[in-house]
């Protein structure tokens, strides 16, 4: 059993991907608020948490290699659609909010095209501490209506998407130029 656990972990975290994004499209409440954050807290937690008990019970396998980065990217991406459904034409949040969105499928296909090839694509420091701000950036909004008296909220987690939203170009970039010698025309 506890060579699974680690990789149940990551397949909660893909279940409650649209859970808290269903929260998240509802009109919103101090409750919603709440549970929302509570959950995506959770969530979160639940990133480090597979990852450190992957390695401190020796299961690190490959469906934990490909689920994890799957669920880091399914969560991020259901709360951001579900932000640009309450926020509308809000350009402070919907352009860095596209250019996550871009950036994960353009990676994520370059990881498949690359597996094809035998080619590991490890994550790097940069992406690991790209995905930690986007969750803070995120966590920052979800909270907005549990706390409605911390107004700066919105305006630290849209700071914190766009500098995401930087890393997440920066990152993407030297994925690419790092798996360039990889092509095949």
């Amino acid at each position: 059993m506890l060579k699974n656990l680690p990789n149940v972990i990551t397949f909660i975290r893909i279940v409650l991907a649209p859970v808290i994004a269903f929260i998240l499209w509802q009109p919103q409440s101090a409750y919603l608020g709440a549970l929302g954050l509570a959950l995506f807290c959770f969530a979160g937690f639940s990133d480090w948490l597979d990852g450190w008990l992957a390695r401190r019970l020796n299961t690190v396998s490959s469906v934990g290699r490909m689920l994890d980065p799957i669920a880091d990217k399914l969560l991020i991406a259901a709360c951001l659609l579900a932000f640009a459904a309450q926020r509308g034409a809000d350009l402070l949040f919907l352009a860095p909010a596209l250019v996550i969105i871009f950036r994960e499928f353009l990676v994520s296909g370059l990881r498949e095209y690359l597996a094809g090839t035998k080619v590991s694509v490890p994550v790097s420091l940069a992406a690991k501490w790209k995905t930690a701000i986007q969750m803070t950036a995120i966590g920052c909004l979800i909270a907005i209506p549990a706390f409605p008296e911390f107004s700066w909220l919105n305006n630290v987690g849209l700071i914190l998407l766009w500098i995401s939203a930087a890393l997440t170009v920066q990152t993407g970039l030297a994925y690419f130029q790092a798996s360039a010698s990889h092509f095949k025309s």
